[in-house]
């Protein structure tokens, strides 16, 4: 059964991490930080419209989102991926021949990453912020964007051949359930945000 799996993880992958025009550099800005930026200050202003233009509401769901950021990170970084111990593709022997990988731009060496990528902390911090914010501001439509955003960013790694799909999969599972206590627990403390137009 396990091996059946990894024999899917790895073809998966292969067919997920092959290239197209244009791919490097879309892909590579996909799965930066700073390129988001409109999207956060979108995003934190919406929290604040919806806790009805309160500082201190809003400073309390931002609390907790970064409670959320530094959980998944932590949990992912520094407890499963040494825990497991499981290669990345860019560092797989299996697979190190036939990786598409990406050089940045201005760097003469592709991308590898760390050696370990179980959990995918991508795919754990993206998920955690999708879910939480997603249902702190209502649901529907935001969840919807939010989690598709969190799955195109999960893409981008397996796309920088950094990351397999059960890396992604392990990320965003340990993000949902970071988002979904953190946003719980804000709820109980304070309530659900106002409705707002």
């Amino acid at each position: 059964m396990v091996e059946t799996l990894i024999n899917l993880d790895f073809a998966l992958f292969k067919f997920l991490n092959t290239p197209w025009l244009w791919g490097d550099p879309i892909m590579w800005a996909v799965s930066g930080v700073w390129w988001w930026t409109p999207l956060y200050l979108l995003l934190l202003w919406e929290v604040w419209k919806k806790s009805d233009r309160a500082w201190d509401k809003t400073l309390v769901r931002v609390f907790f989102l970064a409670l959320c950021i530094t959980g998944t990170d932590v949990i992912s970084a520094r407890l499963i991926k040494p825990g497991v111990q499981r290669f990345r593709p860019s560092h797989s022997i299996e697979l190190r021949d036939n990786v598409h990988l990406v050089t940045p731009p201005g760097q003469s060496e592709p991308y590898r990453g760390g050696r370990f990528g179980f959990v995918s902390s991508h795919a754990a911090n993206y998920t955690g912020i999708a879910l939480y914010m997603g249902l702190l501001l209502g649901g529907g439509s935001w969840l919807w964007f939010l989690l598709g955003w969190s799955v195109l960013i999960g893409y981008s790694r397996i796309y920088l051949g950094v990351h397999f799909p059960l890396d992604i999969a392990g990320g965003a599972l340990l993000g949902a359930f970071l988002g979904y206590l953190m946003w719980r627990i804000q709820h109980k403390l304070i309530g659900h945000p106002v409705a707002t137009e």
